[in-house]
């Protein structure tokens, strides 16, 4: 679900950051400029893990601002394909469950990847699996596993700077997963829980 990534780049420290030590600044600058961020083809980039190398700072004519040349290591969120992951379902529509982690939220299971002899309820907005005339149910919040299926990456650099097409570009996300439930094992972890025990 996580793993490391090298990254090569160059890291601006402001006149006001030098009372910092320069490792600090050059660490803050990298979080500051990754954390929560989506880097494509790579995946959500967490943190820092380590600083690998950094050259000697230069300052900018004009702007007083140091630049370091940086190699450096970061935590990313990038379940490979196959994986199964833990998550919470925030929400469900006709098309299927968007489920959630603490921190990512653009998890999606399409009807097609749920268990045959699942049904939408309306009234509810809730799916439930019907299994021998008992009905489970896919509620709120309800803890579950899901398989990774596949990724979708979008281009967040918008084609025009008409003010419509980058607004339409924050409404998309950067980074998603789509996942399965239709493995044994796979959807609300209480059901199968409860059959271990």
């Amino acid at each position: 679900m996580f793993i490391l990534t090298k990254i090569a780049d160059l890291v601006q420290i402001a006149p006001a950051q030098f009372e910092k030590h320069s490792r600090v600044a050059i660490e803050d600058n990298i979080n500051a400029k990754y954390s929560n961020r989506v880097i494509q083809k790579i995946g959500l980039c967490i943190c820092m893990y380590d600083l690998l190398w950094a050259s000697e700072g230069l300052i900018g004519h004009g702007t007083g601002l140091v630049n370091v040349n940086v190699e450096f290591r970061l935590i990313v969120f990038r379940p490979f394909k196959g994986e199964t992951i833990l998550g919470r379902i925030s929400s469900a529509t006709p098309e299927g469950i968007n489920i959630r982690t603490d921190f990512f939220e653009e998890i999606f299971v399409s009807y097609k990847e749920l268990p045959e002899s699942c049904e939408f309820n309306h009234n509810a907005q809730l799916w439930t699996w019907v299994v021998d005339d008992d009905r489970m149910y896919y509620d709120k919040n309800e803890p579950v596993r899901l398989s990774v299926i596949d990724e979708v990456w979008h281009d967040q650099v918008p084609e025009s700077t008409a003010e419509d097409a980058v607004e339409q570009a924050k409404k998309i996300s950067p980074y998603s997963i789509q996942g399965t439930m239709m493995k044994e094992g796979l959807g609300v972890c209480i059901w199968w829980d409860d059959t271990e025990e």
